[in-house]
């Protein structure tokens, strides 16, 4: 389904996602340093974690080195080592600001998961859309 969007959709896909992120990152941040100047701060480096993570993976992607006929598998391995060590360091920044702080962890974690929800919300408005003629 989603391989037979343009390729121009991708970029403009991620472009809409970093910058709806960060206006709602900006509201999270206003509405968290109410309750706690640490989860404001943690909501700002929840944010910018996930930024960051998208742009190690794009740089990542496009590094992978196509030869020939290679199998998914083979494309897989290449990607999947990278990814396993930026989930790894995500989480570790995450349970260790827990226990340095519980409202910086709480924000980080709140950072990370307003980007997803934003970046599912744009996606499902790309899907449903394309089913349009």
């Amino acid at each position: 389904m989603l391989e037979d969007l343009p390729t121009t959709t991708l970029p403009r896909l991620m472009r809409r996602t970093i910058w709806m992120a960060l206006i709602a990152g900006t509201v999270g941040f206003f509405v968290a340093i109410t309750f706690d100047p640490l989860a404001g701060l943690g909501e700002a480096l929840g944010i910018a974690l996930a930024i960051l993570n998208l742009r190690f993976l794009d740089k990542q992607v496009a590094n992978v080195e196509v030869k020939g006929e290679q199998t998914s598998k083979a494309i897989r391995r290449q990607l999947g080592g990278k990814t396993l060590r930026r989930l790894v360091l995500a989480t570790a920044v995450v349970i260790g600001s827990l226990f340095i702080s519980t409202p910086l962890g709480i924000g980080i974690v709140s950072g990370l998961v307003i980007y997803q929800m934003v970046f599912v919300a744009n996606l499902f408005k790309i899907v449903v859309g394309q089913g349009r003629p």
